[in-house]
């Protein structure tokens, strides 16, 4: 009897252990709530990584959430494309980064309230006579792996084969500048901050295409939290402490600002 008293103890601590490791979420010394968010450090001014410390937009704009819902975040990065996966697989509860709100997206996470409108455009040289999407036909594309800018380009007519794919859009831009590509089709806040801060005579040419907007991606298990994520939003919408990050980190540049609740059911759009 003893025995099989032992082995049922054995049996429900061991589950419980396995429990508590499979979720990511877990309390401070406080006692506050730990919220792990997961990030790629390679879309300035959204996110990126300046001595060692992750600065940006999205950084800056889920952290103050957390300060008006009372939980605190714990950061990881990791490589764009790996950060749906990880969520899903409940290595992070939470990740910001610029993620378009798509139809394929919300089939594995859950998205909050919009917080920016953003959409695609092209960068290219000068001399590449390159002036509209319709050009880019038959020309060599670079964008970042596991974006919105692929599936664009897979369904208004660009192969495969001319479309080159980087871990991360730094070394899209370099490849550019090196001849390497004829343009980039990537998003326009991160190719305004590129010619902003880069010497280089790139440009960006044509219409900005793909109107998206970027949501926070939440673990579907995680209802509570998306309640607060998006209850922090608003508070931040309505004090002001929202508009005041595109003054600090996008130039004062608001064309992307979201007015009032925009619903990820509301600005889905779809990808193949």
């Amino acid at each position: 009897m003893k025995k099989r008293m032992l082995f049922m103890f054995l049996l429900v601590f061991g589950c419980v252990f396995i429990i508590a490791g499979c979720s990511s979420s877990s309390k401070s010394d406080s006692g506050k709530l730990v919220v792990h968010v997961g990030t790629s450090p390679t879309y300035p001014p959204f996110e990126s990584e300046e001595n060692g410390e992750l600065v940006g937009f999205d950084i800056a704009l889920i952290k103050k959430i957390a300060e008006q819902e009372g939980f605190e975040v714990d950061m990881s990065t990791m490589q764009f494309d790996g950060l749906v996966p990880a969520l899903k697989a409940g290595q992070i509860d939470v990740v910001v980064g610029a993620v378009t709100i798509t139809d394929k997206r919300m089939e594995s996470v859950n998205f909050s309230n919009a917080y920016y409108e953003s959409g695609l455009s092209i960068l290219t040289k000068p001399n590449a006579e390159i002036n509209s999407f319709e050009d880019l036909k038959g020309r060599l594309i670079g964008v970042q792996k596991g974006t919105s800018s692929y599936n664009y380009m897979v369904a208004n007519g660009i192969e495969d084969q001319n479309i080159k794919q980087y871990a991360d859009i730094s070394t899209a831009y370099s490849t550019l500048e090196n001849g390497g590509i004829d343009a980039i089709l990537y998003d326009n806040p991160s190719n305004i901050n590129y010619l902003n801060v880069q010497k280089t005579d790139a440009i960006i040419v044509g219409d900005i295409l793909a109107g998206e907007h970027y949501g926070i991606a939440v673990n579907k298990k995680k209802e509570d939290l998306l309640k607060k994520i998006n209850d922090g939003l608003a508070k931040l919408q309505e004090n002001g402490e929202y508009e005041k990050l595109f003054d600090e980190y996008l130039n004062g540049e608001k064309n992307g600002l979201v007015k009032g609740v925009k619903k990820p059911e509301d600005v889905v759009i779809s990808v193949k």
